[in-house]
């Protein structure tokens, strides 16, 4: 039987879902995990196809297989980031708390792939010639899986290393060579916790009638909190 949860208002779970990488090995109720991918599978997609699917891994043989493998192909994709990135240099600004933070949380999460509780490949079948935005039928409905994961007092996670081992899973799974495997989402118990999100003001990201004009009326809700907007500022075109 499952265990009871006090879910979270929808606008709370929106503001405070974080990318969730370190995970307690207690497994997943059923019912839990029913629910979660149930959400999924409510999301909107192009003319209502639905064209997405869920390949669910927990603790079978099978699973645990594809678990190594993901788990080797995570350690490689991160080591690669890690370095194309330079996350590891040495100057005290990239050595900030909150990179270190970062960094320390990725590499527990791809240390310990195979110890995740759940582990799911969110696959689009493809019906037509593939274009720029197909993506809008799957991602929707991982997007819904992460937040029903957070209502539910659980946590998740997308990454998309699982393309290093793609021929070896479409093999191993029998997946169909119209099917894309579109992202990796991780579930399971937070070690930690949520906590509000940190992300550029709205107002930086939000125009109203042209590029880079200014919404006036887009504003942070108190107690948001805001990261630099150096990124921002670097994608505006020159003037």
């Amino acid at each position: 039987m499952s265990e009871t949860h006090s879910t979270v208002d929808l606008l709370e779970g929106l503001a405070t879902a974080r990318s969730i990488r370190r995970y307690r090995p207690d497994p997943v109720p059923e019912d839990v995990l029913a629910k979660i991918l149930w959400a999924g599978t409510r999301a909107p997609s192009g003319t209502n196809r639905q064209p997405f699917r869920f390949i669910v891994l927990r603790d079978s043989e099978t699973a645990r297989e594809i678990k190594s493998l993901m788990g080797e192909a995570f350690r490689r994709g991160w080591a690669h980031k890690a370095d194309a990135e330079r996350w590891a240099k040495d100057d005290d600004d990239a050595r900030s708390t909150r990179r270190i933070r970062s960094m320390a949380a990725m590499q527990h999460f791809v240390d310990h792939f195979e110890r995740i509780p759940v582990v799911v490949l969110a696959c689009f079948t493809r019906y037509r010639e593939a274009d720029h935005g197909e993506g809008a039928s799957v991602f929707p409905a991982c997007q819904n899986i992460l937040l029903a994961a957070r209502a539910l007092g659980y946590g998740a996670c997308f990454s998309g290393w699982h393309r290093l081992v793609e021929a070896e899973l479409r093999g191993r799974l029998g997946i169909p060579d119209n099917v894309v495997l579109s992202l990796t989402i991780t579930i399971g118990k937070p070690a930690g916790g949520h906590g509000p999100l940190r992300r550029f003001p709205a107002r930086e990201l939000v125009y109203e009638d042209a590029w880079s004009r200014e919404a006036a009326w887009v504003v942070d809700p108190p107690g948001s909190r805001l990261s630099g907007s150096r990124m921002v500022a670097a994608a505006r075109p020159p003037r």
